[in-house]
């Protein structure tokens, strides 16, 4: 029997940061987000670890995906920030100068409409994200 080449005997190997290496990332982080709302937004926070961790590993699509990724989820939780910071300073007003009451109830129940508004719609960003990534379309 004659001797394998040693071309046979090599497997192939992806380089690193391989397309294919970063989308199992990408679903997860995608996944992870869109269960952020039954979960009181605990898995978002795993769903960031994941998209972190698999950043270094991601190349093309993916990449672009996780890097989406991780702006959705620092653009929201900075205007979800600003938005409970204004319910803040609306309640204490509130209790300071009850007859603004008048102004700062409508505005604090504004600023917890915005708040709903900011998960329905990071929500709705996720789904459209995981049907693009599951598409092979850009984020």
């Amino acid at each position: 029997m004659a001797d394998p080449t040693p071309e046979r005997l090599e497997e192939p190997r992806f380089r690193p940061g391989h397309e294919s290496e970063g989308k199992p990332a990408a679903l997860i982080a995608w996944g992870l987000y869109i269960l952020s709302l039954p979960s009181a937004n605990l898995l978002v926070i795993v769903g960031l670890i994941v998209a972190y961790a698999g950043r270094s590993g991601s190349d093309g699509l993916s990449r672009a995906h996780i890097d989406a990724q991780i702006a959705l989820f620092w653009s929201v939780f900075w205007w979800t920030i600003l938005l409970w910071i204004g319910i803040g300073v609306c309640v204490v007003a509130f209790i300071a100068v009850p007859p603004l009451g008048v102004v700062l109830v409508p505005v604090g129940l504004l600023l917890g409409l915005g708040l709903l508004f900011l998960t329905v719609w990071f929500t709705i960003k996720s789904i459209i994200g995981l049907f693009n990534l599951l598409g092979d379309r850009a984020p």
